[in-house]
């Protein structure tokens, strides 16, 4: 299939925009809506066509990729689309976003019923893999379709087809439990090596060379935590909210998930404790402050 001509994305935030930048430089006409004026200000600077609502940016579109916080976001802009006539049939929906799994199945029916396509396609790689092209897109949706959409979505990272609809969303939330996970307890570790007296480049340099090793030792803690810049692109609070996702579909499921549920509890009581827009690499330093309160205990044989 010869890439779609016209493409609005709803959902201009760190990571649409340059994600939209890289549609642009390859050679489609993007058109665009964010709720933020900067966010609009930043997209039409790139060259992309901004617009005053979403109906006007997917109103010439053969393809509408929402990259949106929610599913009840997705919910409304959807609702408000649909209501205005689009997105047209023979287009296709993409969502980019981090919604629910359940959620994106009853999305893609109700378009299926106005001649509208869907599949999920969310991404992980932070603003720095958006502003490369070298994402990793997790696609659900029939074969056909995720394949006829795979050299556009190969313009901002390496499509992996990972399953039927809904099967990108689960997925991204099941990845990012883990990461919360990972980032947490390498945050711990790192924490109570420097209580004992052990610099955090010394123990990060053991975790990654051996196999303790993750993203979090070999990436978020050198990068943005040992540096104080706390500036991932990725709000602590997404990172909760995909961690229930996650949690959700298993119990959705009727699977337990023991430990997924404790780091979800975590996070809340962290999220709480931290500014509403903090990065979620943050999480580290709130464990370090939490840890600076506690005095010490004495050492040495009884």
């Amino acid at each position: 299939m010869t890439d779609p001509r016209e493409v609005a994305v709803i959902g201009l935030g760190n990571m649409g925009n340059p994600m939209a930048g890289r549609l642009i430089a390859a050679g489609h006409a993007v058109h665009g809506y964010d709720v933020g004026v900067e966010a609009l200000a930043r997209f039409q600077a790139q060259g992309g066509f901004g617009h005053p609502d979403a109906v006007a940016a997917a109103a010439t579109a053969d393809v509408v990729i929402l990259l949106l916080p929610d599913s009840t976001v997705v919910h409304d802009v959807v609702s408000r689309l649909r209501a205005a006539g689009l997105p047209r049939p023979g287009s296709t929906v993409i969502d980019m976003g981090s919604s629910e799994p359940m959620q994106t199945r009853l999305v893609a029916e109700a378009l299926a019923g106005d001649g509208v396509r869907f599949i999920d396609a969310p991404v992980s790689g932070g603003v720095s893999g958006a502003e490369a092209g070298t994402l990793t897109v997790m696609a659900g949706g029939p074969d056909e379709l995720v394949a006829r959409f795979t050299p556009l979505l190969s313009r901002l990272g390496a499509v992996i087809h990972v399953g039927p609809l809904g099967a990108g969303h689960a997925v991204k939330a099941l990845n990012n439990l883990i990461s919360a996970t990972h980032l947490w307890m390498t945050s711990e570790a790192v924490t109570i090596g420097e209580q004992f007296g052990i610099a955090p480049e010394t123990t990060l340099r053991v975790l990654n060379g051996s196999s303790g090793r993750s993203g979090s030792s070999e990436a978020k803690w050198p990068k943005f935590i040992l540096t104080g810049r706390y500036d991932s692109g990725f709000a602590a609070r997404l990172m909760l909210k995909d961690a229930k996702i996650a949690a959700r579909l298993a119990d959705e499921l009727g699977m337990p998930t023991d430990l997924g549920e404790q780091v979800v509890q975590l996070w809340a009581k962290a999220v709480e404790g931290l500014p509403a827009q903090a990065d979620h690499t943050e999480i580290a330093r709130w464990i370090q402050e939490r840890a600076n309160t506690v005095a010490p205990k004495a050492g040495g044989l009884a």
